[in-house]
């Protein structure tokens, strides 16, 4: 395996990270690499090494990094000031956009973070319905609060609904007001649903959830049942949002929910999330509208001007005819070209997902929910991802995310390192 050099400067910079951050890193990728600058598809570390970027910083560069439209609305922003705490004109007509490409959308109210807009759509829910209890699916999901973190990754997955806490810190008590599902039975699902429709606030999924395809039929069985019960439904579309279509994954999929929760893409790379939903939903944001039952929600930098241009400026781009035929191709071509690979090799892997958004999987059989997952080998996995680095590849731990920007050279670079990586890996095989 190739590994790429690095420079005083870039291990100084490790170096100092371990001292002064929790496991020597922000949370999120490893803390071996320090990243200096990205343009359109591609990203270059510190030591100026250069690497094709499907990492696209967890996903909201789908237009590519310091995209000039982007770049030039922001720095416009910028000298009329970067934050209010009031209403300005970019983040209306940010929310005026939302409201016309998203089906289920009548109001929006922003947050700063995905975990924020997750948090609230659970609490509008509660204070529509009355009802405290929430319905998610094991393997999904929501952010980093103690409701999201229930049986996103259980160790020992418990029996169906009861939820798992996945971290220390979250009072037991949580774990009463979460019931858990598996993802893509519908029949389960929607037995629990009926059977808990009384203490239920709303069920919230990933209409894409992780790497995993929604199976024919499944989202409208839950769009049906909750709509039999009078239960929100709320779609996380953090990911999915304006990313699988301009509707994103509920005009993608043809499932509208009443509630969808958006970040990432909505605001071009800066920190900016929204929820979404129906007005008599959203209604509950509005002291003129519900009294002292209002649902308080204040955030200092919500709405913020500065990430409204820049989500402004990205629905731009994304309207534009043709991008996402374009970006759907550049992700075929991955997929197909990495799955034929794999064939070729003989080794125990499949390629899932949908062409913005996929991965190898090193197992075999269907992999369709979280505990069918669990059969990955996750340590060839790590060899894959450490294999394409080396060879100029960047990506997270897991999915590739798939930006408008990448170009001919970049899938053929891509194609290249696939097969480097998935050499080594067949080699590595040989020797055990």
């Amino acid at each position: 395996m190739v590994e790429m050099s690095r420079n005083e400067r870039e291990l100084a910079l490790v170096a100092l990270a371990r001292r002064v951050l929790p496991g020597g890193s922000f949370g999120n990728l490893s803390s071996d690499i320090v990243i200096g600058e990205g343009r359109a598809g591609r990203v270059w570390d510190v030591s100026g090494n250069e690497y094709v970027d499907f990492l696209l910083g967890s996903g909201p560069m789908f237009i590519g990094h310091a995209h000039p439209d982007v770049v030039a609305a922001v720095q416009a922003q910028i000298p009329r000031g970067v934050t209010f705490f009031a209403n300005s004109e970019p983040g209306i007509r940010l929310a005026a956009a939302i409201v016309d490409a998203l089906p289920c959308a009548d109001k929006v109210r922003f947050t700063s973070t995905g975990t924020e807009a997750d948090v609230y759509a659970m609490r509008v829910a509660r204070a529509f319905r009355g009802r405290d209890k929430v319905l998610k699916f094991e393997g999904g999901f929501h952010g980093m609060s103690e409701y999201s973190l229930q049986s996103l990754a259980p160790k020992r997955p418990g029996n169906f609904p009861q939820a798992v806490p996945d971290s220390p810190g979250i009072p037991r008590s949580v774990s009463g007001d979460m019931l858990i599902a598996p993802f893509n039975n519908a029949e389960l699902a929607a037995s629990l649903i009926r059977e808990h429709r009384d203490e239920l606030a709303a069920v919230i999924v990933e209409p894409f959830q992780r790497l995993l395809k929604p199976r024919p039929g499944f989202l409208q069985a839950l769009r049906d049942v909750t709509a039999e019960c009078g239960i929100p439904l709320i779609f996380d579309e953090i990911v999915t949002g304006f990313r699988f279509a301009y509707g994103g994954a509920q005009e993608y999929y043809g499932v509208i929910p009443d509630i969808c929760t958006l970040g990432k893409i909505v605001a071009g790379g800066f920190p900016l999330a929204a929820v979404c939903g129906r007005a008599d939903i959203m209604r509950h944001f509005d002291r003129a509208e519900v009294g002292d039952a209002v649902l308080p929600q204040i955030g200092t930098l919500s709405g913020n001007p500065v990430a409204s241009v820049a989500g402004l400026a990205t629905l731009e781009v994304l309207r534009e005819p043709g991008t996402y035929d374009r970006v759907f191709a550049t992700g075929r071509r991955l997929m197909e070209g990495l799955s034929g690979m794999i064939r070729e090799r003989g080794l125990p892997a499949q390629v899932i997902g949908e062409p913005v958004l996929f991965d190898v999987v090193f197992a075999e059989g269907e992999i369709f929910d979280y505990r069918s997952g669990l059969r990955q080998d996750a340590d060839a996995l790590r060899r894959f991802n450490l294999a394409l680095r080396g060879e100029g590849v960047l990506k997270g731990d897991t999915k590739f995310y798939v930006s408008t920007v990448h170009d001919e050279d970049d899938v053929t670079k891509t194609l290249a390192a696939f097969a480097a990586a998935l050499d080594a890996e067949v080699a590595f095989r040989k020797t055990r």
